[in-house]
């Protein structure tokens, strides 16, 4: 091997090798105290507004699939494109390379915060996006809840377990998780505008129904389960100190030292991050916790 794919393999393992430590030194220092969520209250909720949707809606989903004007139609399938977990998976997939590869220590300090916010970001779209597709994936296929283009075969609640079928995989819908974790990641990151990314996502979520390929409710359940990811996620986030900081209230608050873009603050008077420390880098030191 050669001196400069040498040096980047090294490189790389020592990256990793030091964000892995990090972590775990975060684990085993900071307490695990987590704000009182009434999940149970909340997974009820859920469950019972999904049954409400299907014993209301559902059915008639079934009868209407087919009835939709074709230019309604091809617009709502242009903007289901955006639900497909790839388009948030890929990117923060890309970048984590990219930060892994990239050599901190010689990064100026509001580069290297710079690089530490959007390492930080790519884990929490990873985590809450990834983490809930894996998880909608296992469940779609045991349940084999059959789709909307069979409602004229199988009706509204056809199941076949664990038939590895697409054609049984309803319930719930891939695409409205990951709009429910984007919009739980986005809720958490501008918690005053959370009805705006609600209006945009659930509009996504909902083109499922209007393409044929999901009853109204494996829209709810999928942008629930999607939701609830992406709140767990920012909640470990918050122990370790990632992008949010622990507080009283029931969702983790974002940290002032959190930007993806540079800071416009005269030169001598932006904020910085403390020396590397094996890696670590002092963001803490300019955070609201």
């Amino acid at each position: 091997m050669s001196a400069a794919p040498l040096a980047l393999y090294r490189r790389s393992l020592g990256n990793f090798r030091d964000t892995m430590s990090i972590v775990m030194r975060r684990f085993a220092v900071r307490p695990a105290r987590y704000p009182r969520i009434l999940w149970s209250v909340w997974l009820i909720a859920w469950a019972l507004l999904t049954v409400a949707v299907f014993l209301r809606l559902d059915s008639g989903a079934g009868e209407m699939r087919g009835e939709w004007s074709p230019g309604f139609v091809r617009f709502t399938d242009f903007f289901t494109q955006f639900g497909l977990g790839g388009w948030y998976l890929i990117p923060s997939a890309l970048c984590l390379v990219a930060a892994n590869l990239t050599d901190w220590r010689g990064l100026s300090r509001q580069r290297r915060m710079l690089v530490y916010n959007w390492t930080c970001f790519a884990f929490l779209v990873l985590c809450a996006a990834g983490l809930s597709g894996l998880a909608v994936n296992l469940l779609k296929y045991g349940i084999g809840r059959a789709r909307p283009l069979y409602f004229n075969d199988f009706g509204v609640l056809s199941l076949h377990p664990f038939a590895m079928d697409a054609r049984f995989a309803g319930f719930p819908s891939g695409h409205a998780t990951t709009m429910g974790a984007v919009f739980g990641i986005l809720l958490l990151l501008f918690p005053r505008r959370w009805y705006i990314a609600l209006a945009v996502t659930a509009c996504i979520a909902s083109t499922r129904v209007f393409v044929g390929a999901h009853y109204p409710s494996d829209t709810i359940a999928g942008f629930g389960l999607g939701l609830g990811f992406a709140v767990a996620s920012g909640l470990v986030f918050a122990r370790l100190g990632f992008i949010f900081g622990q507080t009283s209230a029931k969702l983790p608050v974002r940290k002032r030292t959190f930007r993806l873009a540079p800071s416009r603050a005269p030169r001598g008077r932006v904020s910085m991050p403390g020396p590397v420390k094996g890696g670590e880098i002092g963001a803490d030191r300019t955070s609201t916790h």
